[in-house]
């Protein structure tokens, strides 16, 4: 199942961080897929907040590759952006972070989806305008079908059901 979220502001970026800190299960693994600049460390700022780490602490983890962080749950923050090859990202022990009990994020997660767990849930960030972004959220797996038709009938964002 595939939903869309419109955000038309970074608030409204910041309110999908909070609703997904509420929803997602633990041992989530997230594959984020956008453009530079696309939003995909706002929106794992607006998560890690929500999940109780200090505003300002997450950044992107472009050269170091993967950031940790301790909030009610851990949050992994891996970004596949610099690495050359699926090799590379497995030598970062990927697994380990996949099969806990945090979240786990991963930006560039479109270069090497092979290595990416079979259930996941996928968030493709588009640019629309300025602070415009399309978040389109793809379930591979029941566990997130079923999250994506729980998060499908909020009324709390301009979304529709692809």
């Amino acid at each position: 199942m595939t939903i869309q979220f419109l955000a038309h502001s970074l608030a409204e970026t910041d309110q999908l961080g909070r609703l997904l800190a509420e929803r997602l299960p633990d041992g989530t693994v997230v594959a984020l897929i956008g453009t530079l600049g696309a939003g995909k460390t706002r929106l794992v700022q607006a998560v890690a907040e929500a999940s109780g780490v200090p505003k300002g602490i997450v950044s992107s983890p472009t050269f170091v590759l993967l950031h940790e962080y301790d909030g009610e749950r851990p949050i992994y923050h891996f970004d596949a952006y610099r690495l050359a090859d699926a090799d590379e990202f497995r030598r970062l022990g990927p697994d380990d972070y996949f099969e806990g009990t945090g979240l786990t994020f991963v930006e560039w997660a479109d270069k090497f989806p092979k290595v990416l767990p079979d259930e996941r849930l996928e968030i493709r960030i588009t640019v629309q305008d300025d602070d415009v972004r399309s978040f389109e959220l793809v379930a591979f797996g029941a566990r997130y079908a079923e999250l994506t038709r729980q998060l499908a009938v909020l009324d709390n964002f301009d979304r529709r059901q692809l």
